[in-house]
């Protein structure tokens, strides 16, 4: 397939754009600026890592005169649309609203133009802490202003896409680790481990579903290729269902028998819950359709942080 691909810049849309490359598929991705202008390392490194895979287009923001030109060049078969403004999105100050409108900026003369060049088919991602997403506690509701512009995003490309006769997909995502990750908790307890360091796990009791990133981007490719050319569909592929106390003892034992540190963990009493107790996707990611190890997922996991332990 020909892919038009938004967010390679992020830790999942790097993952996805390189799987959907190495299934066969051409895929054109678009960046905002080129590796070198972006302020934060991580993200310079994952620009570079996708255009190895992938033919980039810099310069380019969902929607803009430049993207809605690009749309037009030649025809396509699919449009991953990854990107989404994540600026500040852990601030209470968030503007879901101003973020949804940035994330479907021109969106009916995207879809227009999609339609003249023969493509029929929309991906959209998703995240499992958008409100009435998953299964899980306090009758689901968003989880920051960030996962209610999520919310907001979807129904944009909802509408949108049926009032355009466009098939549209949409891809859930739980909490995603792995290598070059963003600073997250999977991160934190790898450099508390490194540093020789007890990992304090403060809420062990929310129920959470963490996944390893390659198994997402396979499960990712896997819904892009069998994407119908008409309707509404959804994925909401699953991992590690199960407390943030459990996984955490999960990943000791699978870095201390890989990298040989003690991966102490201390679980303290949970006693607040700011944030609803449990909330998981629904549909087991790894169903035995393609190829995927958890035993090389692990030691890959490790091997990244062993390569960038401090020498």
């Amino acid at each position: 397939m020909r892919i038009l691909f938004t967010g390679a810049s992020s830790f999942t849309g790097m993952w996805f754009a390189r799987e959907l490359a190495q299934a066969g598929h051409e895929v054109v991705a678009t960046f905002r600026q080129p590796p070198e202008a972006y302020a934060d390392a991580g993200r310079r490194q994952r620009v570079a890592l996708a255009q190895q895979s992938c033919r980039a287009e810099i310069g380019c923001s969902f929607g803009d005169a430049r993207f809605l030109e690009l749309v037009r060049s030649r025809s396509w078969d699919l449009l991953c649309h990854h990107g989404a403004d994540v600026t500040n999105y852990r601030s209470p100050d968030f503007d879901p609203l101003g973020a949804a409108q940035r994330n479907s900026a021109n969106l009916p003369a995207v879809l227009q133009a999609l339609r003249e060049r023969q493509c029929s088919r929309v991906l959209l991602t998703g995240s499992v802490f958008e409100n009435d997403e998953g299964a899980g506690s306090e009758g689901l509701p968003a989880f920051s202003p960030y996962g209610l512009s999520k919310a907001f995003t979807y129904q944009l490309f909802r509408h949108h896409a049926a009032r355009a006769g466009l098939a549209l997909g949409k891809f859930v995502i739980p909490n995603p680790f792995g290598p070059y990750e963003e600073p997250r908790f999977t991160s934190f307890l790898m450099k508390t481990w490194g540093e020789g360091k007890p990992a304090k796990v403060n809420t062990p009791a929310y129920v959470r579903d963490n996944i390893h990133v390659s198994l997402l981007a396979k499960a990712y490719a896997k819904f892009a290729a069998r994407l119908p050319a008409a309707g509404l569909h959804f994925a909401r592929p699953s991992g590690y269902a199960e407390s943030q106390g459990a996984f955490t003892l999960r990943v000791a034992a699978a870095m201390r028998e890989r990298l040989g540190l003690a991966c102490e963990v201390e679980l303290a009493t949970q006693a607040e819950f700011a944030e609803p107790r449990i909330r998981i996707n629904t549909e087991p990611a790894d169903d035995g359709s393609f190829p995927w190890s958890e035993k090389a997922a692990w030691d890959e996991f490790a091997a990244f942080y062993r390569a960038a332990a401090p020498r």
